[in-house]
């Protein structure tokens, strides 16, 4: 028996409200997001950006500036834009020189054709790209570029593997692995108009990352996750408590600092 159309509208309406709930979650721990998230390869934002027409790019859902630092750092003209007014109030302490500017995905305060690329670190799978994606469309110069960058854990390592396996998806997800991540943006939906579409067929590529971690504050970097974030309070501080006993008992984590191995995943597109 096939589902109804009400059905159907429930349960995008509960990926919407889950989607919401998830993205909403990060302004409580602004100040632990941008102590212990990691920075993205300086390859993969080269790489992202490569085809761009010229230097004004935007970093859409900035965060608290981890992506829009490396953009600086390579010289681009960069805007950024994110909703939460704690994220977006770190990000402009720490990158005082940066036009920041609160807005959505679904709304972005800037006008047509104002910039060469639009730039998104772990940010674009919260975005509404039925909305979004026209949006970012909109804002791009023809021939821009639209760039989503992904940190993920390299769990080709055994010790990342177990690390997932005790975690759960809560803290290390399907989209937080490298086989995930695939999966994960070849699904996305990229805008399209009457058929039209808007931009040209993704490409995909990973490069090596890490970040210097000791096991307290691998275990603070996990406590960022959305999954987390949302969990009750009893529930998370199982999780955080059992990750932290796996890393102390694993030779590779459980004296002093290591090297958390990563890659930095990059889904890009270039506006017809």
């Amino acid at each position: 028996m096939t589902g109804t159309k009400d059905d159907t509208q429930h349960h995008q309406g509960s990926a919407q409200d889950e989607r919401r709930l998830h993205s909403s979650s990060f302004g409580r721990a602004a100040g632990a997001y941008a102590e212990h998230r990691p920075d993205y390869a300086l390859a993969a934002v080269r790489w992202a950006l490569e085809a761009a027409p010229g230097p004004r790019v935007l970093d859409l859902g900035a965060g608290t500036g981890k992506l829009t630092a490396a953009l600086v750092a390579l010289g681009h003209d960069v805007v950024s834009v994110e909703p939460d007014p704690a994220m977006l109030a770190e990000l402009r302490a720490a990158l005082p020189t940066v036009r920041a500017l609160p807005g959505r995905a679904e709304a972005i305060p800037l006008p047509d054709g104002s910039v060469d690329a639009v730039v998104s670190g772990n940010a674009m799978h919260w975005f509404d790209m039925d909305v979004a994606g026209p949006e970012i469309a909109r804002v791009l110069a023809p021939g821009g570029v639209l760039a989503g960058l992904w940190n993920v854990f390299d769990d080709r390592v055994d010790w990342v593997a177990g690390l997932a396996r005790v975690t759960g998806p809560a803290a290390v997800g399907p989209r937080d692995v490298p086989a995930g991540w695939r999966v994960e943006t070849a699904r996305m939906h990229l805008p399209e108009s009457g058929g039209d579409a808007r931009f040209d067929s993704p490409e995909q590529a990973q490069f090596p990352h890490g970040q210097r971690r000791t096991a307290d504050s691998l275990v603070a970097t996990l406590s960022t996750k959305a999954g987390v974030l949302v969990m009750p309070e009893q529930e998370r501080k199982a999780l955080l408590d059992a990750t932290r006993a796996y890393l102390a008992d694993r030779p590779e984590t459980g004296a002093g600092e290591f090297t958390l191995p990563m890659l930095t995943s990059v889904l890009r597109v270039r506006r017809m």
